[in-house]
């Protein structure tokens, strides 16, 4: 009884956490962090290219293979605290493993022999950097990668936590903390392609690195100095595991009639207190299979079940949930190819432009600095969503967020096609003016066309990540289970992954399939002589499909149905 009274004390004291308070601790972190990992990843091109002397197709490899990697491992990191030591602890170690890479990063920047010899001045002596010197680059990029493992599937979750979700109020105020989380993560962004970028250009890779990693180590303070204000959800076991469990106890049972009631189906709301603080999730009708797991027979033991032999409706619940979001998880893995080309073959074409502000400024805006105009199209589409479009879509759906995460994705979902679309275009016509130029073998040379020609290509992948990526992020959050935040946030950092290397399959697949006789291909090193725009159409193609494939998923897809845990002074109900 008193274990009891000590647990709705602490439970009591733990809803006073939280709340709109510890926003600005961990907004600051975002910010810090973003600025951090963006401020080294948006120009990396530029120095594997011009300091390490990669060749590009290589360059554009190993840049989206790392960010593949690093949206890989935030399943590790997802894992250690959903079910071992939390999320908060998950976050400042792993921001801990960032700043121990940014720091090597910076440091092999700075000094001399971590670097190949400078190219002659007509580029005929260019050595690529000796096997060790990569070894370095490649150990700072993997301790970053496990550093982003801990800290991406984490702190959206962490955040969205610090609103208690069977309060009303508060639960309106967990979709704004998506768009505004976003919007300071867009915010920092801008910051990191301008400013920061600026500096790897036109003073120094050591600064321009040095600094990502000073704002690394703010970002760790910030969010520590707010520890006694955080709401933090004890982990509740590995998600894995009762997956697993759910499956191996059907298929012990396969041969066991289904009950003709599945009230009659197991039920222990007290095994499954800490998996569902919540709310419990219902019976439903899909996978019927697995719902064998939870046949009580008269070898189970009903008051301590074995979890690999019977299993609650709740934990069979967690797993079609899981298996239902797939499809619609996988969609958003060809947007992330699309957008994937802003750090490769954008920043290529953008270096072959003419990059001045005006005819007679001297100004040459970095060809890093381009996706400026992704960054600042998102947030003022976030801005305009959650401002304007929410309140009068709300007027027709009646949902307080305006749009479903599923309607949300479908837009950018379109909008990313277009953007690729686009693309397509304006690099048949930056290939047209540099054929009229004479331009074709001199790659050196800038093509005489104003590199604001892709802004519109930058623009609309910026509007279409307001809709696609903060609706997936929702969608992956509120429609898996509650135990599972942190791994649904991972499996959202999946998809970045898998479009990474979807990207990486199709340069390489491109380069194989379209060698000429001569050496020739669709990508190479001199994007005046190649075709680009071939590789950007098959894109868009691939694009139109996965829109068609996205729109037969959203349409039958079944959304996840919940008892809201009983409050005071409310009834239950389900939604």
């Amino acid at each position: 009884m008193e274990e009891k009274k000590e647990s709705h004390a602490i439970a009591r004291e733990e809803k006073r956490k939280g709340g709109l308070k510890t926003m600005p601790f961990i907004f600051a972190n975002e910010v810090a962090e973003k600025l951090a990992v963006v401020g080294f990843s948006t120009n990396m091109l530029s120095y594997l290219t011009q300091q390490l002397h990669m060749p590009l197709a290589k360059a554009a490899n190993t840049l989206t293979n790392f960010n593949g990697t690093a949206s890989l491992t935030p399943l590790l990191g997802a894992f250690l605290a959903d079910s071992y030591i939390g999320r908060f602890w998950t976050i400042t170690g792993a921001s801990i493993f960032y700043q121990i890479g940014m720091t090597i990063l910076t440091l092999s920047a700075s000094i001399r022999p971590f670097r190949p010899p400078p190219c002659t001045p007509n580029g005929s002596d260019c050595k690529e950097a000796f096997p060790w010197q990569l070894a370095i680059l490649y150990t700072s990029l993997f301790v970053n990668a496990l550093g982003a493992g801990g800290y991406r599937p984490c702190i959206v979750a962490f955040g969205a936590e610090q609103f208690d979700e069977n309060d009303p109020k508060e639960k309106t105020k967990t979709w704004s903390f998506f768009n505004w989380y976003y919007f300071c993560m867009g915010v920092s962004m801008l910051l990191a392609v301008t400013a920061v970028v600026y500096v790897q250009d036109n003073v120094g890779w050591g600064w321009g690195l040095g600094i990502p990693t000073v704002a690394m180590a703010v970002s760790v303070a910030a969010f520590v100095l707010g520890y006694p204000m955080y709401r933090q959800l004890e982990p509740s076991g590995s998600p894995f595991t009762r997956l697993v469990q759910v499956v191996v106890a059907a298929i012990k049972k396969r041969n066991i009639p289904m009950v003709s009631d599945p009230k009659n189906l197991y039920e222990n709301d007290e095994m499954d207190e800490k998996i569902s603080i919540y709310g419990k999730l219902v019976h439903t009708n899909q996978l019927s299979f697995f719902d064998r797991a939870a046949i009580i027979t008269e070898s189970d033991n009903y008051s301590a079940p074995n979890p690999w032999r019977l299993s609650t409706v709740h934990r069979v619940e967690e797993l079609k949930s899981v298996i239902r979001m797939g499809p619609i998880w996988a969609a958003g893995i060809l947007v992330i190819t699309a957008s994937a080309q802003q750090g490769t073959f954008y920043l290529q074409q953008a270096r072959t432009m003419d990059r001045h502000l005006s005819p007679h400024s001297t100004f040459q805006i970095p060809p890093g600095s381009m996706t400026v105009f992704t960054y600042l199209s998102m947030v003022l589409a976030i801005s305009f969503y959650d401002r304007l479009l929410v309140p009068f879509a709300r007027r027709f759906t009646g949902l307080d967020r305006g749009l479903t995460f599923l309607q949300r994705m479908g837009i950018g979902f379109g909008i990313t096609t277009l953007a690729i679309m686009t693309a397509a275009i304006v690099e048949a016509r930056r290939k047209h003016v540099a054929a009229q130029a004479g331009l074709l073998d001199s790659p050196s040379v800038t093509v005489p066309m104003s590199v604001f020609w892709l802004v519109p290509q930058y623009a609309l992948h910026g509007i279409a990540e307001a809709f696609t990526s903060i609706g997936h992020l929702e969608f992956m959050y509120d429609q898996a289970p509650e135990s599972m935040r942190s791994t649904s946030t991972a499996l959202f950092w999946m998809s970045i992954s898998a479009g990474s290397y979807v990207s990486t399959m199709l340069v390489s697949l491109v380069h194989k399939y379209s060698a000429g006789p001569n050496g020739s291909n669709w990508l190479p090193n001199n994007l005046n002589k190649g075709k680009l725009e071939n590789f950007y159409w098959l894109i868009t193609l691939l694009e139109g499909l996965n829109l068609m494939y996205y729109l037969v998923c959203a349409k039958y897809y079944t959304y996840k149905p919940l008892e809201i845990r009983k409050r005071d002074d409310e009834p239950k109900n389900s939604v």
